[in-house]
């Protein structure tokens, strides 16, 4: 995650730094330090960042496996359709989708990012 995108979903939240420190469990130094771009944002933070703006946008409650017209052999392998999380799939490691499997937060994330799942719940 760059610098740009966590001011964004920051201010997105409504959360000042100090309140946003607060909710990540961090200090407010390191938010102001990522925001500065003095630090790489580590995947742990991306992910509760990513999944706070997800749940606040939560336009629609569609599935991934229907966004992504699954079938059911793929569904029945498949994380996200095992624990009904089809709109937080991206959350998820292991997830079967067309993409195949990922070994690691950041591979994944970055699959993610151009996922159409993902995608619509951060846009405003």
């Amino acid at each position: 995650m760059e610098k740009d995108d966590f001011i964004s979903i920051r201010k997105t939240l409504d959360k000042t730094q100090k309140e946003m420190a607060d909710l990540l469990g961090i200090s407010l130094k390191a938010i102001s330090s990522y925001e500065q771009g003095w630090r790489n944002i580590p995947g742990h933070v991306e992910r509760q960042v990513l999944f706070l703006s997800a749940r606040k946008a939560a336009k629609t409650n569609l599935n991934c496996w229907d966004i992504m017209e699954c079938p059911p052999e793929t569904k029945q392998h498949c994380p996200a359709w095992e624990f009904n999380a089809g709109g937080l799939c991206w959350f998820i490691n292991g997830t079967t989708c067309s993409r195949g499997t990922t070994k690691s937060w950041k591979e994944k994330i970055s699959v993610c990012r151009k996922c159409p799942v993902l995608i619509n719940q951060l846009m405003p």
